[in-house]
């Protein structure tokens, strides 16, 4: 005889009407804060004619690069194939999202990870909740945002800052446990204060790996391009699920092919600025 069923189901449905109903007001303006932010981002790079802009992301990518002139044409290239295709205010509107979702995702992680490494509490009660953000499949995290924010780009942003946000959290809280005891000693035997400390003796130390942290961030976050435009958060990835849908091969490859070109210039950009810091 089967047991009674657990009403896990239910539950949730009942957090979700609670929710809903008393802070319906809160979720509304965090929705049309978060589309003016994406709005405002993208209307900004549309604003700068594609020509210009990528002139400028060339010059960015060679000076953070230490002059690397071969990666900086190679941006400019890539570029210009993603304008010569016809995608280039999507590429604007994916890159709009990804940088409002890293932002947003680091803002929560950055403060959480310091916090963490501070308290060994905080740090017990965090590992098990970012374990299961870490291994629950995407697709699920659009289901509440859905519910709470409707369709659009606001619930697509939502589900990606909880799924880039562990490694960032991790990786600050990693950092900042791996300062040598040493050198925490005679910040202490000078009389720091706990904010002295933090940001001239920790943070500096640590913020390679937290920099490897926004680097697997910004990975994540266009990583679920794709599974966002199911939520009708547009852009590329909603192009590669256009193609998908009609198998359309030459669709889905461009707009495929675009998302990589801009994710290895990302990468490529982080991965650059760590030895700087690592130096200083």
């Amino acid at each position: 005889m089967q047991p009674p069923k657990i009403p896990v189901g239910k539950a949730a449905e009942v957090l979700v009407d609670r929710i809903d109903t008393h802070l319906g007001w809160l979720l509304d303006g965090a929705s049309d804060g978060l589309r003016f932010l994406v709005g405002g981002f993208e209307d900004i790079l549309l604003l700068i004619p594609a020509p210009i802009l990528i002139l400028l992301a060339g010059i960015l990518v060679w000076l953070v690069t230490r002059r690397d002139i071969w990666l900086a044409g190679l941006t400019v290239v890539g570029l210009l194939l993603i304008w010569n295709l016809g995608l280039w205010n999507l590429a604007m509107l994916t890159l709009a999202l990804v940088v409002v979702s890293t932002v947003l995702a680091l803002a929560i992680a950055i403060p959480l990870g310091i916090a963490a490494a501070g308290s060994e509490t905080l740090n017990a009660l965090l590992k098990p909740v970012l374990d299961f953000m870490q291994t629950m499949p995407p697709f699920v995290y659009l289901i509440p945002a859905v519910i709470f924010f409707g369709l659009g780009s606001v619930p697509g942003i939502i589900a990606t800052v909880v799924f880039a946000m562990p490694p960032a959290l991790r990786l600050t809280n990693l950092g900042i446990r791996q300062v040598p005891r040493e050198l925490i000693e005679v910040a202490d035997a000078f009389g720091s204060t706990p904010r002295q400390k933090l940001f001239k003796v920790q943070l500096p130390v640590a913020l390679p790996t937290i920099m490897a942290g926004m680097n697997q961030c910004i990975m994540l976050a266009l990583s679920m391009t794709v599974i966002a435009s199911m939520i009708g958060a547009g852009g590329l990835g909603y192009q590669v699920l256009v193609g998908i849908q009609r198998v359309d091969i030459g669709m889905g490859f461009e707009a495929g092919l675009a998302i990589v070109i801009i994710a290895i210039i990302l990468d490529r950009i982080t991965q650059n600025i760590l030895p700087r810091y690592g130096e200083q």
